[in-house]
C-alpha cells in the first residue's frame, strides 16, 4: 500500500522537543481478558512512537485502558486484577529489557481511585533513569476518567502535572475521555507514529480500489446503523455477519428469528428498502440455527436454508454462516474479485460456532491481489485463532493491515473523515 501523508495540521510528535522531559503517553493496549493478553499485537505496534520517544530523550509514561470496570446503572469502578496492566508491564519488561514502575494508589471500593498522590519521587527516578518507563493503573480505575464536571478536571490536571509533553498514539480509544481529549488541551499535544498509521490507511477504506466490498457484523443493530449507512453507500458489494444478518434476513422475508427484536427489524426495514433500488447485499444462503445459546448440543442446532425461511418459518436463534454460503458462486466472485475488502466482522458466537468466521477469512486471505483491511480487536482475535498461518503471513503483506480498534475506523467512516473524532481534532493546529 502506499504511504499517505497525513493532513499536514495534525502536529507529530516528531516536532516535539523531548530531551529530558517527562513525555505522557496515551496507547490502546486494552489486550486483557481474565488477567491474561490473548494478542499482543496493539502493544506491539506502538514499538516505533516509543523508540523514537527514548531515541529523541524523552522520558515515558505510559497508560491505556482496559475492559470496561464502570458499571453503567450504579456507576461503580470495580478495579479487578482481571483488568490489570500488570500483564502489559511484564511483557513490555520482557520485550525491552527495562524496569517499569507502576505507582500504587488507594483503591476506593466503589469509585477506584480517588486519591491523587504526588509522585515527585517517582518522577525524579524516572528522568535520572533509574527507572525505564512508569506505567500508570487502568485509566477507567481512575473516578475522573469518565466522569463529568469537578472529577474530571481534576483528574486532567493531575495527568498534565505529570509530564511536559502529551503524546497520543491510541487510535484505537475514539472517545473523548480525559486521557484521550482533556489531557490534550492541557499539554502541547501530539500524534504519535501508531496514529499516523492508522489515519494514513484509513484512506484505501474512504477512497477504495474498486470494486470494494465491506464485510461487518455485530451483536446489536441499532449501534451500527450509521457505519452500516456509510459503507452501504460506500461500497460495492456488502456481506453481513452476526445479529446484523439476523435481522437483515427477518426484515427482508418478515419473519421470525429469535434473538432480533420488533424495534431492531423495523430499524433494519431501511436497508433493505435501499438494498431493493441496489442489490448490493450478498446473501449467504445456508445457515445454522440452534435451539440453544449455551454451546454446541448435539441435535440441538442445524443448516439451513434461507429459503426454509422464506416460506414464513420462525427460526430458533441463528449462529452461524455455513461454510457452506462461502462456495456459492456469487459469494466466492465478491470475494476474489474484490480490489479493497475491509473486515469488521466475526461471523458466528464463539467460540463454539467458528466455521462460518473461518472459511470467510480463508477466502478473503486467498484474493493475493486486493487490500485487505482489518479492524476491531474481536477480529483480528479471531482471525489469528482460527487462521494463524494467514494471520501471521498479512502481518508481512504489504497489501494487508491490521487497524487496531473497530469502533473508531467505523466512525470515522460514518463521519467520512478521521479528522472529525474528537481525540484526533485536538491534535490539530
Amino acid at each position: 500500500m502506499e504511504t499517505v501523508r497525513p493532513d499536514p495540521r495534525l502536529r507529530l510528535f516528531q516536532r516535539a522537543d523531548m530531551k529530558g522531559k517527562a513525555v505522557l503517553v496515551r496507547v490502546d493496549h486494552n489486550v486483557v481478558k481474565k488477567g491474561k493478553i490473548n494478542d499482543p499485537y496493539r502493544i506491539d505496534v506502538t514499538f516505533p512512537t516509543l523508540y523514537a520517544i527514548a531515541e529523541r530523550g524523552g522520558r515515558p509514561i505510559l497508560m491505556t485502558h482496559v475492559g470496561r470496570p464502570k458499571d453503567k446503572k450504579t456507576g461503580k469502578i470495580q478495579c479487578s486484577d482481571q483488568e490489570s496492566v500488570m500483564p502489559i508491564v511484564r511483557y513490555l519488561e520482557a520485550k525491552l529489557g527495562i524496569k517499569i514502575l507502576v505507582p500504587d494508589f488507594r483503591i476506593d471500593p466503589d469509585n477506584g481511585i480517588v486519591d491523587l498522590p504526588d509522585l515527585k519521587s517517582e518522577l525524579n527516578d524516572l528522568k535520572q533513569g533509574k527507572t525505564g518507563m512508569i506505567y500508570l493503573p487502568n485509566t477507567r480505575w481512575f473516578q475522573g476518567e469518565q466522569a463529568k464536571g469537578a472529577e474530571r478536571e481534576i483528574f486532567t490536571r493531575w495527568l498534565a502535572g505529570l509530564a511536559e509533553i502529551f503524546v497520543n498514539d491510541a487510535f484505537g480509544s475514539w472517545q473523548a475521555h480525559a486521557s484521550t481529549f482533556d489531557i490534550a488541551k492541557a499539554l502541547p499535544a501530539y500524534a504519535g507514529a501508531l496514529m499516523v498509521k492508522e489515519i494514513a490507511h484509513l484512506k484505501d477504506v474512504l477512497e477504495p480500489d474498486r470494486p470494494f466490498l465491506a464485510v461487518i457484523a455485530g451483536a446489536k443493530y441499532d449501534t451500527k446503523i450509521g457505519p452500516l449507512k456509510a459503507l452501504y453507500e460506500k461500497a460495492d458489494h456488502l456481506i453481513l455477519g452476526g445479529l446484523l444478518y439476523n435481522t437483515y434476513l427477518a426484515a427482508r422475508h418478515g419473519v421470525s428469528i429469535q434473538g432480533v427484536t420488533e424495534e431492531d427489524r423495523k430499524l433494519a426495514a431501511d436497508l433493505v428498502r435501499m438494498d431493493g433500488k441496489e442489490n448490493k447485499i450478498i446473501r449467504m444462503p445456508y445457515i445454522v440455527e440452534s435451539e440453544v445459546l449455551e454451546g454446541k448440543s448435539e441435535g440441538k442446532y442445524r443448516r439451513i436454508s434461507v429459503e426454509y425461511l422464506k416460506k414464513g418459518k420462525k427460526a430458533g436463534y441463528v449462529l452461524d454462516v455455513d461454510p457452506q454460503s462461502l462456495k456459492e458462486k456469487d459469494v466466492e466472485e465478491a470475494i476474489l474479485s474484490a480490489g479493497t475488502i475491509f473486515v469488521n466482522a466475526v461471523m458466528g458466537l464463539m467460540p463454539h460456532f467458528f466455521e462460518g468466521s473461518q472459511a470467510l477469512y480463508r477466502l478473503i486471505a486467498s484474493n493475493g491481489k486486493a487490500k485487505k483491511l482489518f479492524g476491531g480487536g474481536d477480529t483480528l482475535q479471531e482471525f489469528r485463532n482460527l487462521c494463524p498461518g494467514e494471520y501471521l503471513a498479512g502481518l508481512d503483506d504489504p497489501q494487508t493491515y491490521y487497524f487496531t480498534g473497530g469502533g473508531s475506523v467505523l466512525t470515522a467512516i460514518e463521519q467520512g473523515s478521521p479528522y472529525g473524532l474528537e481525540p484526533v481534532a485536538v491534535l490539530m493546529e
